[in-house]
């Protein structure tokens, strides 16, 4: 059996409580009976001939729960559905990961109205009508024995969507193997045991919170707290309410959780460790100082081939040291770059030599592939080493420094560098919830900066005062104040919460948000009118650039 199997079987008549949901408690005996239950059902239903391949689209419930515990207890692979994708889109990740049967719930039955599923047409199961009960009682009380169980810990247990933020999402292979060995890692660094309460909101359906959440439980036999979806304004109640220690985070969950009002017993909770990725140092500060508790913040992927950790004398805006097969290489030479040079102001002296991507040399066989997609596995593996598609520098002490995705180069008047430094710069602004950065066409030639800012409710910035902050950062380029700057109530986000940047890049300048911008450069921030526009538009034609706006 697998190493995730055994956990179960050992707490299958443990009367601790292993679920909190809402109002209600289930104890591991019970969850481990209801994965024994799915488990006889698959077996008795799953077409042999084909891939045991079944998709969840559901919120953090606890039957998602109960499907993941039954797939680590039987050869069976979850394909996690992610519900923000949409028509032709979804239908091709449900049938190109083989799905045989679709377990959702009835909120999410729309989105599948009119789908071609392929082998799971008319095979779904919907957990809130009484049908699902149906189909699932005749396995009720089945046993967990040691005949019929065949998971493998080096077969594939998950398939796990990347998030698509600039292009197609793939599916990555997770087994139990990498899953134990990277949530062993964990629950070591971060100490967790038995007696505490692991807070999973994030979705499950994604990487993050199957490494940092879902396996960590089981390996310790903690109690969860489980949220259908994260919400900024139920966080803190849910801490005190569950007693929650422990909360996993991907991408800026900490940024919407500082936004909510602030109260003077803020620090007054059981909350004790916080680990994620993707969050801002001002972030990590704040949110450790207001709730009273540890965040330790990490650099890695849903691939798994490298990652990056934070140490206690980490310089600030650096993501941390790695071993020595992790390097910056220039994706031309195949060579290693040379170290960043910074001025006293903490400015990057000679991005366009020491920007590459972040590449682990000995990670190939930490990258168990993309499913049946031979052209992404051979972008991802090229002269036997993992390229991330991340962006990045290290200064001479070897700790590196995130420089955004390899999409977000902006070339700026023949000048390269990336939109992650500007990122941080913005975000310093108490009045910014969450910044983005990203190139906009130039009327002539190349790219300008543009810039979404997402700012508190309360918030009275003005283009003058935002030019004001701009002028007083003394790291800031001199090419990399934004041209264009959009302000938003809600900056357009994955399910985990990271910024879609293609779909901000193809607005450009356009909807119905406010745009300031600086119709010559070095110009201050104004208000740009429906005749700024059409203006823009003019100059764009008069360039034969219209074509470059088509984004």
């Amino acid at each position: 059996m697998s190493a995730l199997g055994e956990c179960l079987k050992e707490r299958a008549t443990d009367d601790r409580v292993a679920i909190r949901f809402e109002d209600s408690s289930i104890t591991w005996a019970q969850y481990v009976g209801e994965c024994s239950t799915r488990v006889a059902y698959l077996k008795a239903k799953l077409d042999p001939s084909a891939p045991p391949h079944i998709g969840v689209l559901l919120d953090n419930v606890p039957d998602f729960l109960m499907w993941l515990g039954a797939a680590a207890l039987a050869n069976v692979v979850v394909v996690g559905i992610n519900p923000t994708r949409r028509g032709s889109e979804l239908e091709r990740d449900i049938t190109h990961t083989d799905c045989q049967l679709i377990i959702t719930e009835s909120n999410y039955l729309p989105l599948l109205d009119g789908l071609d599923l392929g082998d799971a047409n008319n095979q779904i199961l919907i957990i809130d009508q009484e049908s699902y009960k149906n189909e699932l009682s005749p396995y009720e009380n089945s046993s967990l024995g040691d005949d019929d169980q065949t998971a493998s810990d080096n077969g594939i247990f998950l398939l796990l969507f990347t998030s698509g933020t600039s292009g197609a999402p793939k599916a990555c292979v997770l087994s139990q193997n990498r899953l134990v060995g990277a949530s062993t890692s964990l629950v070591a660094i971060q100490s967790l045991v038995i007696d505490d309460v692991i807070y999973q909101c994030m979705p499950l359906f994604h990487s993050n919170a199957i490494i940092t959440a879902f396996a960590p439980w089981v390996i310790t036999g903690a109690t969860t707290a489980l949220r259908r979806k994260f919400s900024a304004s139920g966080f803190l109640p849910d801490v005190r309410r569950y007693g929650v220690t422990y909360f996993n985070y991907v991408g800026k969950p900490l940024s919407y959780i500082l936004a909510t009002p602030e109260m003077p017993n803020d620090a007054d909770n059981t909350l004790t460790r916080v680990f994620g990725n993707e969050a801002a140092d001002r972030d990590i500060t704040r949110f450790s100082d207001r709730f009273g508790c540890a965040v330790m913040d990490g650099y890695g992927s849903t691939e798994g081939g490298a990652t990056i950790a934070r140490t206690p004398d980490t310089p600030e805006g650096a993501l941390g040291i790695s071993g020595p097969g992790t390097a910056i290489i220039n994706p031309e030479t195949k060579e290693e770059c040379p170290p960043a040079l910074f001025d006293n102001q903490g400015h990057l002296l000679n991005s366009e030599e020491a920007i590459g991507e972040i590449v682990n040399r000995d990670g190939a066989a930490g990258f168990e592939g993309y499913y049946k997609n031979d052209d992404a596995n051979a972008e991802r593996i090229r002269s036997g080493w993992y390229w991330t598609g991340d962006l990045g520098y290290r200064d001479d002490q070897g700790y590196f420094y995130f420089a955004g995705r390899d999409f977000e180069w902006l070339r700026v008047d023949g000048e390269n560098f990336s939109a992650a430094p500007i990122e941080r710069i913005l975000a310093r602004h108490p009045a910014v919830v969450l910044a983005a950065v990203y190139a906009v066409p130039d009327e002539e030639v190349g790219d300008q900066v543009m810039a979404a800012l997402e700012l508190r409710p309360d918030s009275d910035l003005t283009p003058l005062m935002l030019d004001e902050f701009l002028e007083q950062q003394g790291d800031l380029g001199t090419k990399w104040s934004p041209r264009y700057v959009r302000i938003t109530e809600s900056l357009p986000v994955t399910e985990t919460k990271k910024i879609l940047k293609k779909q901000l890049r193809q607005q450009y300048w356009q909807g119905n948000d406010q745009i300031w911008w600086r119709p010559k450069r070095n110009q201050p921030l104004q208000p740009m009118s429906e005749n700024d526009r059409i203006h823009l538009t003019n100059i764009f034609s008069e360039q034969g650039r219209l074509s470059s706006l088509a984004l």
